[in-house]
């Protein structure tokens, strides 16, 4: 996700968090005009899982090759790509050709796996 995108969610939800505070704090009148909630559906957007397959694992390196569809969390389109993993952990129980729903974040030109599970 570049900057722009994160600096704009970040935006919306101080954004929506001073207006549901203004509501409920403007002499006995209280509403919210939809402020929080729409920042809050922007934020979960940002977050939605990727869906893929596992190609291959190495545990040893805390890596993952993953065919994926697009993940908007990081404006990256379909295609297979090795990723670290945060945690090795996050390796246990899963296999070569397992289908998943992983989140990932981006630190420069690093992409890490923060969430891994299996689909249904």
């Amino acid at each position: 996700m570049n900057n722009t995108i994160k600096l704009s969610a970040i935006t919306l939800a101080l954004l929506g968090s001073s207006l549901a505070y203004a509501g409920n704090h403007a002499g006995g009148h209280s509403h919210d005009h939809g402020g929080a909630k729409e920042a809050k559906e922007t934020m979960a957007a940002n977050t939605e899982m990727a869906d893929g397959e596992i190609r291959k694992i190495n545990k040893n390196t805390g890596k993952i090759t993953v065919k994926h569809g697009e993940i908007k969390s990081v404006e990256m389109p379909p295609m297979t790509m090795v990723f670290g993993v945060a945690d090795k952990a996050m390796l246990e129980g899963l296999k070569e050709g397992d289908k998943v729903k992983f989140n990932v974040k981006q630190e420069g030109s690093n992409y890490t796996v923060t969430e891994i599970k299996k689909a249904n």
